[in-house]
């Protein structure tokens, strides 16, 4: 019993903060309005005085690097442009192909698909969801524009896998490529998504081809990232009893590392799928057709009503996409 009564009285007087941080406290927060209140009176004299080599920044070096910048994408341009012409044109017959074919599938048989896969791959439940979804968007006529965003979306979609898992594994299994990745899919994750748009409109123009590099720039970071953490917090003695019966590294990787990580691997390529998805409006303003054209055309011509039920669709989509595979991961967790 006494020591019940001292282990909380210990706890308690834990909780209450000692003078000292109150005071520690209180002195950071006269010295933050202290320096905000200097800063706004050094600000009003600088304007009364008007301080010219303060008031605007000296140097302006923003000529010389936009003369920079278009010169080194003429160059590539330039000497690249057979290398980009052979990639536009396999994904523009890629798209077209797997566009044509999804639009020529009966709309019942791919309802039926779908419905087979997410009752297989989650729950009956998620089945019946994802059916009533389905013949929401078919309700109000937008059946062939899911279809091409559907498209749209597996292209790019399977282009972010392909490169995000590999460099996953190598940055997992790499402290140094994990050292230069990290910070490049901070500036990748916090860079505007218009941003995106940009180097697909230089490379390939306007179209399906620099909507999809957009998507896929966009899209990739969370299957890079979650592949890297799966893989990181695969049980180390795991793969240690692996090495001690002679496994390779590569045997390591695809028996073991790999396959342990499956559930934080599908939840990255369940993230990437969200953002590539969110990012179909987007790519719409580079000429992506689909139901981003349709939201786009529709807030062009002040037709609110058209607008909401294209966006609704596409929520519908991503709600289906994201209860399929997180169904799936719950199922293979358990």
């Amino acid at each position: 019993m006494l020591k019940n009564i001292l282990s909380k009285s210990a706890k308690t007087s834990d909780s209450v903060d000692s003078p000292s941080k109150v005071s520690a406290r209180s002195r950071a927060i006269y010295m933050i309005i202290a320096v905000i209140g200097v800063s706004i009176a050094l600000s009003i004299i600088a304007h009364i005085m008007k301080f010219e080599l303060v008031l605007d920044f000296p140097i302006n070096i923003s000529r010389g690097l936009e003369w920079a910048i278009d010169g080194s994408i003429e160059w590539i341009i330039i000497e690249f442009g057979w290398f980009f012409d052979v990639i536009s044109d396999n994904l523009k017959w890629t798209l077209g192909k797997l566009r044509d074919f999804l639009i020529w599938v009966p709309w019942p048989i791919f309802m039926g698909v779908i419905f087979l896969v997410a009752w297989r791959l989650a729950s009956i439940k998620v089945a019946f969801m994802s059916l009533v979804g389905m013949i929401a968007i078919s309700a109000v006529s937008l059946w062939e524009p899911t279809m091409v965003t559907v498209a749209i979306m597996l292209v790019a979609v399977t282009i972010a896998i392909s490169l995000g898992i590999p460099i996953g594994v190598l940055a997992a299994r790499n402290d140094t490529a994990n050292t230069i990745i990290r910070p490049i899919l901070d500036a990748m994750q916090t860079m505007p998504s218009f941003v995106y748009l940009v180097p697909g409109i230089m490379l390939f123009g306007l179209g399906n081809v620099a909507a999809i590099l957009a998507t896929v720039l966009y899209a990739i970071p969370p299957c890079i990232r979650l592949t890297n953490l799966g893989i990181r917090q695969v049980d180390p003695d795991v793969v240690e009893a692996g090495r001690s019966f002679g496994s390779s590294n590569m045997q390591l990787l695809f028996k073991i590392q790999i396959p342990m990580a499956i559930p934080s691997i599908m939840a990255g390529i369940n993230q990437t799928v969200m953002m590539a998805l969110a990012m179909c409006t987007i790519a719409a303003m580079v000429g992506a057709g689909g139901l981003g054209i349709e939201v786009l055309r529709a807030m062009g011509q002040l037709r609110e009503g058209e607008a909401v039920i294209a966006g609704v669709s596409i929520v519908i989509m991503a709600i289906i996409i994201d209860r399929i595979s997180q169904g799936y991961i719950i199922n293979r967790g358990n």
